[in-house]
């Protein structure tokens, strides 16, 4: 099965405005896998929320939707190894969530040795729905 473009970009606008349910969203880290479903309760030690902007994606273009500027979390809260986000709607709803590590994962970071205290940027963030 093959997705127009315009499916792809309606879908794609869909699932990121549920991010700005209920006021911005945020992206939290956590160590440890993620939960088998968006459904279920967060798992993990939480070690960072970056918080998302009140237009947190531009339209979707190719099925593709970039985000606008994310907060840095200035101050870490836990020390440890992030293994996994989820992505909140302002109503605390996961909408998705992914994993973390340096190369390959759903977020990749220089380093996944996170300090308490420290500081957690993120330079870009995308979502695609792909064509097939």
């Amino acid at each position: 099965m093959k997705i127009s473009d315009a499916a792809r970009n309606a879908a794609c606008d869909a699932i990121v405005d549920l991010l700005a349910a209920g006021g911005a969203g945020s992206l939290q880290f956590r160590t440890g896998s993620a939960p088998t479903n968006t459904t279920d309760a967060d798992s993990g030690t939480l070690l960072a929320t970056c918080a998302l902007s009140a237009t947190a994606f531009g339209a979707a273009s190719s099925g593709t939707a970039t985000a606008a500027a994310i907060a840095s979390d200035t101050n870490v809260d836990a020390s440890g190894t992030p293994g996994h986000f989820r992505a909140k709607s302002g109503a605390g709803t996961v909408v998705l969530q992914g994993s973390v590590g340096t190369s390959g994962a759903d977020a990749n970071f220089n380093s996944t040795s996170w300090v308490a205290g420290g500081t957690v940027a993120i330079s870009s963030m995308t979502v695609t729905v792909p064509a097939s």
